[in-house]
């Protein structure tokens, strides 16, 4: 057993790098189909309950308390909320509305399938809508705000991952449909135009990242990290859903959307940073889980519930898009910016058109700044109904 809190967190780092390198040297398409994420949270559960590593390290303690607010904080920064809606206008509106078919779905579906479900299922269901409105740093800090356990996160990272096989060829087959889809939602001969034209215009070259780029990110990230952990003490809590642990997740949210209205916002390197972090706290939250709590019958009922789930967001994106008078590449890439978050979007907006892989960046990263809010909103709905 590795039970040094360095070696554990030296493996989890190397698990990470290994898949990432892996994917960058063969290029495999199933990568497409099932991204690193899945690899990354599955091989350090084996790790745990093999005993190569303990399911209870300081380790664990230490990225709860510090690694998750601090790519919190860089997630958000990077948003520029501004030219999201000058890009994207109704599509953005269509995407925000798409976020309320998760919210509106969540309790729905759990209702259908909460017989087959244990008593902490609802977590699960708050940490896949933090996926499913933002992405996977989403998903990790609502996890961690609800205090998820193992077993639960684990069914919600498994659903996860079963969706998106079936809903991204979805997404991506609907060009086929865009004529028709242009005549039933009445949409204007220019809109298509008018949108490549916007969206080169907020194209930005990536800057270099600089060493003092990243010194002022780690300093923002836990300044952060340390405000919100002294004030969400002082607020008035109303477990199980609105706790300690869930104020700092919304005050670390809300410290980070301020910040995207600065000059912070420039700092070059948030996202790539934020990202690396996010999925060494994936690889943690694999680690913590205990699959002897994990039950077959729970696990089936947990992914039929997702595809209710997911089909009422489609409903949802659709009248949407009908109802704003959007074309199926824009209502395409908003319901990806939702389900897949930053790492969906550009393929989605790639296949369908190439010039709209900014607007589809853009989006995404609205995503990131409403995930955490809309997904404890579907938390507490879920808890309701429980």
């Amino acid at each position: 057993m590795i039970d040094d809190p360095i070696g554990v967190m030296a493996l989890l780092a190397s698990t990470v790098a290994f898949f990432f390198w892996l994917e960058e040297k063969t290029k495999w398409a199933i990568w497409k189909v099932f991204p690193p994420l899945l690899p990354i949270y599955a091989l350090p559960v084996v790790y745990s309950n093999t005993g190569l590593i303990p399911v209870k390290s300081e380790a664990y303690s230490f990225m709860s308390a510090v690694v998750l607010p601090v790519f919190l904080v860089l997630l958000l920064v990077s948003i520029d909320v501004g030219a999201a809606i000058r890009v994207m206008g109704r599509g953005l509106a269509v995407m925000l509305i798409g976020t309320a078919g998760v919210v509106v779905g969540a309790p729905l579906a759990f209702l259908v399938v909460k017989g087959w479900l244990g008593p902490d299922a609802w977590t699960a269901m708050g940490a896949l809508a933090g996926s499913w409105t933002g992405g996977t740093g989403n998903m990790a800090a609502v996890a961690e705000g609800l205090e998820t356990p193992g077993a639960e996160f684990g069914m919600a990272v498994l659903a996860d991952n079963l969706v998106y096989v079936v809903w991204l060829p979805l997404l991506l087959a609907s060009k086929s449909f865009a004529g028709r889809f242009a005549k039933f939602a009445r949409v204007p001969d220019e809109r298509a135009a008018a949108i490549r034209k916007a969206a080169a215009a907020a194209t930005k070259p990536d800057k270099p990242v600089k060493m003092r780029d990243l010194v002022t990110l780690v300093a923002l990230g836990l300044l952060g990290a340390w405000g919100a952990t002294q004030l969400s003490v002082l607020l008035p809590s109303f477990p199980p859903v609105l706790s300690a642990s869930t104020w700092k997740i919304l005050l670390i949210s809300s410290f980070g959307v301020g910040l995207s209205f600065t000059p912070a916002r420039n700092v070059a390197g948030s996202h790539a940073l934020a990202m690396a972090l996010v999925y060494l706290f994936v690889a943690n939250m694999g680690a913590k889980t205990d699959l002897s709590a994990l039950q077959g019958t729970e696990t089936i009922a947990f992914v039929a519930g997702a595809y209710l789930w997911i089909a009422c967001h489609g409903v949802f994106v659709l009248g949407a898009a009908w109802l704003l008078r959007v074309d199926i590449h824009t209502a395409a890439i908003a319901s990806a910016a939702n389900i897949g978050g930053a790492a969906s979007a550009p393929i989605v907006a790639a296949h369908h058109d190439e010039a709209l892989v900014p607007v589809s960046i853009l989006m995404a990263m609205v995503g990131y700044a409403v995930g955490n809010y809309a997904a404890f909103l579907a938390a507490w709905l879920c808890y309701a109904v429980s």
